[in-house]
Order: C-alpha cells, then sequence, then structure tokens
C-alpha cells in the first residue's frame, strides 16, 4: 500500500508537471470550476466507470480515506486541546466507525466524473479494451511503468536542480556576489 501511495503521489507530481507545460489560459478554459456540479451520468455510463474504476483498482487509492481523515481531524484536535487525549483517542475510534464505508462516495463521485468526460459508448469502448489482452497489459503494467517513469524524473529533476543551482552562483558572481 505504501508503493501504492508513492506511485499516486508521484503520478501526482506528475500530472501538475504536466499541466505547468500547457499554457494558462488553455487550463483555464478547459479546467471545470471547484464548485461546478457534474452532471448526472446515464445509469449504462455509470456502470462503465464503475467497472473501469474496478479493473484500474482504484478504490486502493480511497480505501484509508475515513479513518486517515479521522486521525488527521483528531490531530489537529489534539494540538489545542492536550489534555483530552484520551478521550480524543476514544472518540476517533467512534467516529470511525460511525462514517466507516463512506469512503465509497469517492468512488461513486469519482465514477460520475468519468460519466461527465467520456460519453457512455467511449466507456463502453474502454471496458471492452481493458478487457483485451493489450489492455490487461496495461492494467498490470502500468504501475510499474509509472513508478519507474516517476523515478528517472526525479533523478533528472535532482540533476537539472544542479543545472540551475549553477547558473545561480554564476550570475550572482557576475555581481560580485558569492553564494
Amino acid at each position: 500500500m505504501k508503493s501504492l501511495s508513492r506511485i499516486l503521489s508521484a503520478a501526482g507530481l506528475a500530472v501538475g508537471l504536466a499541466l505547468t507545460a500547457v499554457p494558462a489560459d488553455a487550463q483555464q478554459k478547459n479546467a471545470p470550476a471547484a464548485t461546478t456540479p457534474l452532471k448526472p451520468g446515464s445509469p449504462a455510463a455509470l456502470a462503465a466507470a464503475k467497472e473501469i474504476l474496478a479493473m484500474k483498482n482504484a478504490s486502493a487509492m480511497y480505501a484509508n480515506a475515513v479513518p486517515n481523515l479521522v486521525e488527521q481531524t483528531k490531530n489537529v484536535l489534539l494540538q489545542n486541546n492536550l489534555n483530552y487525549q484520551k478521550d480524543l483517542n476514544e472518540v476517533a475510534v467512534i467516529v470511525a466507525k460511525n462514517l466507516a464505508g463512506r469512503e465509497k462516495e469517492i468512488g461513486d463521485g469519482m465514477a460520475q466524473v468519468y460519466a461527465n468526460e467520456f460519453t457512455e459508448q467511449e466507456l463502453k469502448d474502454l471496458v471492452t479494451f481493458y478487457k483485451s489482452p493489450l489492455g490487461q497489459k496495461l492494467l498490470s503494467s502500468e504501475p510499474r511503468a509509472i513508478q519507474f517513469s516517476m523515478s528517472y524524473m526525479n533523478q533528472w529533476a535532482q540533476v537539472f536542480a544542479e543545472t540551475i543551482n549553477g547558473q545561480f552562483r554564476a550570475e550572482m558572481k557576475k555581481r560580485g556576489k558569492d553564494i
């Protein structure tokens, strides 16, 4: 699970870096507003989207969302209420139990996002693709490819950072300032 978290964090970094290459104007035109509600997808589109997400094991991304958020909330509350540590620890168990299963809402929301991004037919075509031998290979190989890509990107960034640092030092030296 830790490796999946690292892969997802790295994938998020990759997406962030990729988006920096897109002109800001294009990002603003294509990006949905954070408060824009999703259009309801057809039952068939939602079913296909959920099937795709299941094949991609997307639930692994949010499986621990509820306990993690409960823990984070408890820790924030503890910062200002250290004298309630015992009670907050006990209440965290109760709250986590009361809210168990709510992470499924994330999966439903993700399916809705897919249903907004793809037509019903495209989602059905994607299901067919992921069931094909090449689709199965993609599903099994993609996490490793992403992991290696992120490793390469991190190595490249370290080397490139040295280049940037060298140029900063050279430019500062031209100004008579050694750093």
